[in-house]
């Protein structure tokens, strides 16, 4: 048997059909819409994370390279200080060595001013440190050693008291030229010497040679302008002093 609805009735049933689909289809798209809002919002978040991740790995490569440098930077001072402490246990025995150095040079070198000098030598030696710092004895012992290497440089003359073998006791003036000589002249300039180190006693000089020795007083003491002296010398030369 067939059954005929009638027509209103079939539009009816279409129209909700339609409705019942457009319903599904908008209920369908609210989700797929929800869906796709979560997907955005999870890539954001995915996006958010990387980015952090990323920062954070920066961060991290800095901070090993600095704790790495800080690192280093700590065992550069801990050798410091452990080379520190070796220097200052070592330093008064070195302070020591160049004291008794500077004293031998003295008393191997050309007499003159000798007491002045040896007691110089002598005060370096680092036995009262309460008196000095370490950097001031350092610096004691520098500056008497550039003392004596000016006495290298200089032309100097001086009257002091000549003490003969016999004992006997006379003024007489000194002329010192560098450390390659030493002579003595009598106020009369009738006597004078030369001092000779390897014999370490002092020679007599002859007429010329005394008034060289004249002429080096005034050319010390700033009377006259250099010139050649043509003395014997005190100290033995070396193969390198003679060839310049």
């Amino acid at each position: 048997m067939l059954w005929v609805l009638p027509l209103a009735a079939q539009e009816e049933s279409i129209t909700g059909e339609a409705l019942d689909a457009q319903q599904t289809q908008a209920a369908l798209q609210v989700r797929i819409d929800a869906a796709d809002e979560t997907t955005r919002e999870m890539l954001e978040e995915l996006r958010r994370l990387e980015n952090d991740t990323q920062q954070l790995e920066r961060q991290n490569s800095q901070l090993a390279a600095r704790l790495v440098a800080q690192a280093q930077r700590q065992q550069q001072r801990e050798t410091a200080l452990s080379t520190l402490e070796q220097t200052r246990q070592a330093l008064p025995g070195f302070e020591r060595d160049i004291a008794a150095q500077l004293e031998r040079w003295v008393e191997q070198d050309l007499p003159f001013l000798q007491d002045q000098r040896l007691a110089r030598a002598a005060s370096l030696q680092p036995d009262d440190a309460a008196t000095f710092s370490s950097v001031e004895r350092i610096e004691r012992l520098l500056e008497a050693w550039r003392t004596e290497l000016e006495y290298g440089r200089e032309v100097d003359a001086w009257r002091g008291r000549l003490v003969s073998e016999e004992g006997d006791a006379r003024e007489v003036d000194y002329l010192r030229i560098g450390r390659v000589g030493l002579y003595y002249l009598t106020p009369s300039g009738r006597q004078g010497g030369v001092w000779q180190a390897e014999s370490g006693r002092w020679e007599a000089l002859s007429d010329a040679q005394r008034s060289q020795v004249r002429q080096g007083l005034r050319l010390a003491r700033d009377q006259r302008a250099p010139e050649l002296l043509t003395l014997p010398i005190s100290q033995p030369l070396t193969a390198s002093e003679a060839s310049t």
